[in-house]
């Protein structure tokens, strides 16, 4: 079977695991990677930005739910599906699995067919996450975002903006109220181009501020920054 663009890595301590349930996804079709514990599982989720993460509760040198929570921290991993992989059904556990930022829970033993049928669902919501992301021109209160052209229009008027005042201002009313963070903005906005601070990002705000309106942008100390309709 050709090899699907989905990334899953599997993070568990038990080797017949990772060996029995790598194998069914992979015989699906899926790039299957795996960790034996929480701390490999964090440095294999940065390095290979996968789609789904399937995470063990219960493992040595770092839980899962430690696990899950820096990942959800981590840059360009906001939208990866995590699903925890255990053998514990208490309350109190799932509680604490989507406290961290999971998005489902499985309960083992699971048969191979019941688990890849799963996963399919859940890789089903990230197609559809993808789908309602903003479109290319979008209407944020009077404001225009042509994100084709890197063209702005506010109250009927255009305005023309630096190319990283435009992906600033693209970044952040693309979710109007939302806070995103600044190391967020950091790598959304400049990546790996060049080693900038955070004071390259209040800079660009003050400009944004001057340009589409002081009220817009708001200022969460210690956090960063939200754009306000």
């Amino acid at each position: 079977m050709k090899k699907s663009e989905i990334k899953i890595l599997l993070v568990d301590d038990e080797p017949d695991i990772l060996e029995i349930v790598g194998y069914n996804l992979s015989a699906a079709g899926y790039q299957v990677f795996t960790a034996k514990n929480g701390v490999e599982g964090v440095e294999k989720a940065k390095k290979k930005e996968p789609h789904l993460i399937i995470l063990d509760v219960m493992m040595p040198e770092m839980d899962g739910i430690e696990a899950c929570e820096i990942i959800r921290e981590t840059p360009g991993l906001e939208q990866t599906i995590i699903t925890f992989l255990t053998a514990r059904g208490e309350d109190y556990s799932q509680v604490a699995g989507f406290d961290a930022g999971a998005d489902d829970y499985i309960t083992k033993p699971i048969k191979p067919k019941v688990l890849v049928s799963k996963v399919k669902a859940l890789l089903r919501r990230l197609k559809e996450n993808k789908e309602s992301e903003v479109e290319d021109i979008f209407k944020v209160g009077d404001l225009v975002i042509n994100r084709e052209e890197y063209k702005i229009v506010n109250e009927g008027v255009e305005i023309v903006l630096p190319r990283k005042e435009f992906e600033l201002l693209s970044l952040l009313s693309s979710k109007p109220n939302k806070v995103f963070k600044r190391e967020v903005i950091l790598d959304r906005v400049w990546g790996n181009e060049v080693v900038v601070g955070g004071r390259t990002i209040d800079v660009h705000i003050r400009k944004l501020r001057e340009k589409i309106g002081e009220d817009h942008f708001k200022t969460v100390k210690g956090v960063g920054y939200k754009f306000v309709v």
